[in-house]
């Protein structure tokens, strides 16, 4: 199913205005250039082949710094064992690549973050 369908769907599902807009579609990892998430927004999380699996309204979001991530935030983004320590090697690998790949360098002490909190409102069956 494509992306606008699924949505569609979701808002028929949970009764949403027909009016109401998708901010966007997107697989975890690959959102560089995208605008700032708005608080209220809805948005299709895509698996690895680009298909809905879910859609998400936007809780809460914020521009932190990076050393400022709190051991709770890692634990919420669910990834590896949880742990502070886990998300915070994975992470400055995977910002040390993806600045490099721009012909930058990522600096742990300078680099912003924007954390975004969210909850599935629609999952895929």
């Amino acid at each position: 199913m494509d992306v606008q369908s699924f949505f569609e769907q979701a808002k028929s599902t949970l009764n949403l205005p027909k009016t109401t807009p998708l901010q966007s579609a997107y697989q975890f990892g690959s959102e560089a250039d995208e605008p700032l998430p708005k608080v209220g927004a809805y948005d299709v999380i895509l698996d690895a082949h680009d298909q809905p699996v879910c859609v998400t309204r936007t809780d809460q979001v914020m521009i932190t710094p990076y050393l400022d991530i709190t051991a709770t935030h890692a634990y919420l983004e669910g990834e590896g064992d949880r742990t502070y320590a886990y998300w915070r090697h994975v992470h400055d690998v995977f910002f040390e690549q993806e600045y490099q790949s721009a012909h930058q360098v990522f600096d742990p002490q300078t680099a912003q973050m924007v954390l975004e909190r969210f909850h599935v409102v629609y999952p895929a069956h």
